[in-house]
């Protein structure tokens, strides 16, 4: 299938020189032309306040958590806006309290905003924390879906889940996940880091207590802005500031609204970035972007790479790995050769977006071919 037939490719809408192949989303994105201009547009409001009224900007803020919403199936009122996935997750942890004696169920090698607050909270109430290994067969769904109902194990209390491993897109199937646990009894946050933006995801389809998103990577937004979606029966807990904005009358999921709210420059490129986003098929970007993927996985099969099997990958990223481990520095000579990915746990994760084009794919494939011929 070609890509085109499923969504066009969107490179006019951003800075991507011809000769650059950027292949990092799940890195970071380049700022689409329209919320540079918005942040540029933000920068001018502080650098001239007088000529600005600081009435217009909360107006802003409603537009990025509306946008937000409206990505994740959530309405308004249950998203508040906080300054990165880490900072929701403590908030998530602050208001849960899980039985001591059970268990907090996670993957192996997770992201560390998605442990360091779950990992205080278990010692806080006694949970012991079970981490799933790697899969031999790649086959994450089937291994968590074998843990949360293992025989003799303690009670599920928690699991801290993604709907892909952030290190080589392993999927973790959470419309199979997801009911599991909720039918364990079991307290469900998500880290939609890697998927919103990308993936269609859908808080009424999962039902998660908590879930968390950052606007600098698929969301095509600033650094230091994330979302945080509560559930209705989640959103009468503490933040973990206190601040005007998040005070009574402040309802529903403002009641952990960041401090500090009203910026005019990260508002207005959030906003701006999580519109244009809402204003797409997202389902035929996640089909544009599993042809870009797919063909990359069939052109690097030919030079030793291995990917894991397409049932068992996210659509969007690709992790690559050799037989005895990646050569060292294999990012860094892609870089040389304008090609941009990164390396994590032993896999090449390649994470393209609405930017890249068959030409991109091309020239990762032969500068692949080139950095791996030259090391043999």
């Amino acid at each position: 299938m070609s890509t085109a037939a499923a969504f066009p490719c969107q490179r006019h809408l951003f800075e991507v020189p011809a000769d650059v192949s950027y292949l990092d989303a799940a890195a970071w994105s380049p700022l689409p032309r329209a919320v540079r201009a918005a942040g540029e547009t933000g920068i001018r409001v502080k650098s001239r306040p007088w000529d600005h009224p600081r009435a217009a900007i909360p107006a802003l803020a409603e537009r990025a958590r509306a946008a937000a919403a409206g990505l994740i199936g959530a309405a308004a009122d249950d998203v508040a806006i906080v300054g990165s996935v880490s900072h929701a997750m403590a908030v998530a942890a602050r208001n849960l309290r899980p039985s001591p004696g059970g268990r907090l169920l996670r993957v192996a090698d997770e992201f560390p905003s998605l442990r360091f607050a779950f990992d205080a909270l278990a010692a806080r109430h006694g949970l012991t924390v079970e981490e799933v290994a790697r899969p031999g067969d790649g086959d994450w769904t089937a291994a968590l879906l074998a843990a949360i109902g293992r025989p003799g194990a303690a009670p599920l209390a928690l699991a801290t889940l993604t709907p892909l491993h952030w290190t080589d897109g392993g999927l973790i199937d959470l419309d199979r996940l997801a009911p599991a646990v909720h039918a364990a009894g079991a307290v469900l946050v998500i880290d939609a880091t890697q998927a919103v933006g990308a993936v269609p995801v859908d808080v009424a389809r999962w039902r998660p207590d908590f879930l968390a998103f950052p606007t600098y990577k698929w969301a095509l937004g600033p650094y230091g802005f994330a979302c945080l979606y509560a559930a209705p029966h989640r959103q009468d807990g503490a933040a973990i500031e206190e601040n005007v904005g998040n005070r009574p009358p402040a309802a529903g999921a403002r009641r952990y609204d960041r401090g500090e709210l009203n910026d005019p420059v990260a508002l207005a490129m959030a906003a701006a970035g999580l519109e244009l986003i809402a204003g797409w098929d997202l389902p035929s970007v996640t089909v544009r972007l599993r042809a870009l993927t797919d063909r990359l996985a069939a052109g690097t099969e030919a030079l030793g790479l291995a990917a894991a099997p397409r049932s068992l990958r996210a659509p969007h990223i690709l992790g690559l790995r050799l037989p005895g481990g990646l050569p060292d520095a294999l990012a860094e000579d892609l870089a040389r050769r304008g090609v941009f990915v990164s390396e994590r746990s032993g896999a090449l994760r390649v994470s393209p977006h609405v930017w890249v084009d068959e030409d991109d794919l091309d020239r990762c494939i032969a500068a692949l071919r080139c950095a791996i011929k030259e090391r043999r």
